[in-house]
């Protein structure tokens, strides 16, 4: 779930159907949202107030942890067309994140970008900003050099700073376009934000295919280590794009 909204808020602009609607949606925080009383809770606050978006979306989230996408679908829409500001974008990494629907997560970020004058912000559980994960579902269609370009211009913005995985993601992706120069920069900023197996394992790829085996050795045997160590790409859910298995590292 994401953050209650703040039920006074309704209040001050005078909606009191929404008011009293987060009210009552108020009383999931002490539910199981897989609990039968969670979504009669939810269903009693959309009785109240019918265009009341907040319950929607919660009632989806739900049905997609319960693996009933179909309902998540006409849920999430329906909480999108209420208030696309909020769920727009989590709609966007939903697709993205556990249908790898890459163009239509790219479809609903770029329309979220259309529609608002200000920072579209990051996915539900913070990982990338939303460009990022767009530059993800481009690269992941063989659309590599525009992904790249995202990539770069969303690094290159003014106050941000660098995801977890940012680096990682596009060094992949100069990879996969053979431009190992570019791809080794960026897997050592990366190591120098966030220190994974993953990150090291492609090291080892670059050195390996530029014949250097001390080199290679030395970061095949680190990226086994970290991995070891659990320090690898790690998702509640489900697995990162671009995330390597321990036997592909041995095995390398």
């Amino acid at each position: 779930m994401y953050s209650q909204p703040n039920c006074n808020a309704y209040l001050y602009k005078g909606d009191t159907l929404q008011y009293k609607a987060c009210i009552e949606a108020e009383k999931i925080e002490k539910l199981y949202q897989f609990q039968r009383e969670f979504q009669e809770t939810l269903d009693n606050a959309i009785t109240i107030c019918p265009d009341f978006a907040y319950a929607y979306r919660e009632k989806a989230t739900a049905y997609l942890k319960s693996g009933d996408f179909l309902t998540w679908k006409k849920l999430i829409d329906k909480a999108v067309d209420l208030d696309f500001s909020f769920n727009l974008g989590y709609r966007a990494w939903c697709r993205y994140q556990f249908f790898r629907d890459y163009i239509g997560a790219i479809k609903d970020i770029e329309k979220l970008d259309s529609l608002v004058n200000y920072n579209i912000g990051y996915c539900i559980n913070g990982d990338y900003h939303l460009n990022i994960t767009k530059a993800i579902c481009y690269s992941a269609i063989n659309q590599k050099q525009k992904a790249i370009k995202i990539f770069k211009d969303q690094l290159n913005t003014k106050n941000y700073s660098a995801g977890l995985y940012d680096y990682y993601q596009l060094g992949v992706t100069y990879y996969e376009v053979n431009d190992l120069k570019n791809a080794l920069k960026c897997f050592n900023k990366q190591t120098e934000i966030n220190e994974f197996a993953d990150n090291e394992y492609y090291k080892c790829k670059i050195y390996k295919f530029q014949k250097n085996e001390s080199e290679y050795t030395r970061y095949k045997e680190k990226a086994l280590k970290l991995y070891a160590e659990n320090k690898k790409m790690f998702d509640i859910y489900t697995r990162h794009s671009n995330s390597v298995y321990y036997q592909t590292i041995k095995d390398e």
